[in-house]
């Protein structure tokens, strides 16, 4: 099967579970946990449309592992695993601010961002009916579009990044954001990181950085960032991970990852 192949039942799965997730939107939501701490929910529709994406998958590709937020972890036989995110931005979503997605990708390897080699993803806004895909070596695109960072000067630049739940790790990004915030145009925080890492790829933002990202929040969005021209790492140039991800264009990545990282 090809990436073409593999990115059409991404795409077609992740845009029925988001027209799930949109019903039980209208419908009002019911909040069916808390997670690391009281303010990171889960909604019945978390765990509905997941179970949604995980029989759609498993019609298509039963031999594929899976890997979800909701329901963890499935070992398969073929060597690709599913990495899904059924709600992301489930904050947005509980408050009705239409900015939550969809995230879906196909992988190589374990469910391990520095080992694994991402095949296909995509990631669907069903609020305002937006679908972006890659495919590895295929290009991203939003709709039938293709897609390319914007440059800017480190000055003119629109940077995106995201927040931890816990109070206490949120004191320490907020010092660290205090070290770029006068550096460049200006910062931006929706609550989405694979929105955010769409938005890097079509110019809405010029970077996006975040700590503490688990697989499926980014494993879409940052094929998509790549394929569209960004620059996606960790550290030092390490491979993208929990630890810190940042998604630019190569003439910004070193200049904020300097600014971040410096004391």
């Amino acid at each position: 099967m090809t990436t073409t192949d593999l990115l059409h039942i991404a795409r077609r799965v992740a845009v029925a579970a988001g027209e799930l997730a949109a019903r039980r939107r209208a419908q009002g939501v019911q909040i069916a946990a808390s997670k690391s701490s009281p303010e990171d929910v889960v909604t019945h529709a978390d765990r509905e449309t997941e179970a949604l994406i995980r029989t759609m998958l498993a019609e298509a590709r039963p031999d594929d592992g899976f890997l979800g937020e909701e329901t963890g972890a499935d070992a398969g036989s073929s060597g690709l695993t599913w990495l899904v995110d059924p709600i992301d931005g489930t904050v947005n979503y509980l408050y009705d601010a239409p900015h939550w997605a969809v995230s879906i990708a196909v992988v190589e390897g374990d469910p391990e961002p520095t080992t694994w080699t991402a095949l296909a993803g995509a990631v669907v806004n069903p609020v305002i009916n937006e679908v972006f895909t890659a495919t590895r070596g295929g290009g991203a695109f939003l709709g039938s579009r293709q897609l390319r960072v914007v440059e800017a000067e480190l000055s003119l630049a629109l940077v995106a990044t995201g927040f931890s739940y816990q109070a206490s790790v949120r004191s320490e990004q907020a010092a660290t954001l205090a070290r770029l915030i006068s550096q460049v145009r200006d910062i931006r925080r929706t609550g989405t990181a694979s929105l955010d890492l769409c938005a890097v790829a079509c110019g809405r933002v010029n970077a996006f950085y975040e700590r503490g990202l688990k697989p499926w929040d980014h494993a879409a969005g940052a094929l998509i960032a790549r394929e569209a021209g960004a620059v996606v790492a960790g550290l030092a140039g390490t491979v993208a991970s929990a630890e810190f991800l940042l998604a630019a264009p190569a003439s910004l990545a070193d200049k904020i990852e300097r600014i971040l990282t410096s004391d």
